[in-house]
């Protein structure tokens, strides 16, 4: 897990509205906060689920233009370039694979930040799930979009996944 900047992390958090204290404590560039950042990182991945650095880690790479710039033009392109970013590595794969279930993903009914968002034909991230908000490539490129919204809904019911580390998806 790489450390985050202290601007990004202030700018993350007022972005998608969470308190930064907790986040902005762990900013300090000592050797040993860092390394336990990626033991407590390491721990919560052990027991599938992301630890809330690792969600902060996502959700900064997903509104850092630099990595926006380096994905392809599509949403499965752009999202696997986000977790790379954010040091959260998967084999990259179609939106239509990942809606079938993809390995380092396993499916869950509610969503938190940093999950994926999958429909078939298209995939997202959540950014903030009791708003409905994600983050993916939509029509006018990187963006965010309420998940309940009628262009959604339409397209079907979505999926959600969330990232584990070696673990194959859950059985549908």
């Amino acid at each position: 897990m790489r450390l985050l900047s202290k601007v990004t992390v202030t700018a993350t958090c007022a972005v998608i509205g969470f308190t930064c204290a907790v986040a902005q404590s762990h900013l300090k560039d000592s050797a040993s906060e860092n390394a336990q950042l990626q033991t407590v990182s390491a721990r919560a991945r052990r027991h599938d689920t992301l630890s809330s650095d690792d969600r902060l880690s996502l959700l900064a790479a997903a509104l850092d233009k630099r990595v926006q710039r380096r994905a392809e033009p599509d949403c499965s392109h752009l999202v696997h370039t986000v977790y790379q970013a954010a040091g959260l590595p998967y084999k990259y794969e179609p939106s239509s694979y990942l809606y079938a279930g993809a390995e380092n993903f396993k499916r869950v009914k509610s969503p938190l930040p940093g999950d994926i968002i999958v429909w078939r034909g298209h995939v997202g991230i959540v950014i903030e799930p009791s708003q409905h908000i994600f983050f993916s490539y939509l029509s006018s490129g990187p963006g965010t979009d309420n998940y309940e919204a009628p262009y959604w809904k339409h397209r079907g019911k979505p999926r959600f996944y969330r990232y584990v580390s070696n673990h194959p998806a859950a059985s549908h």
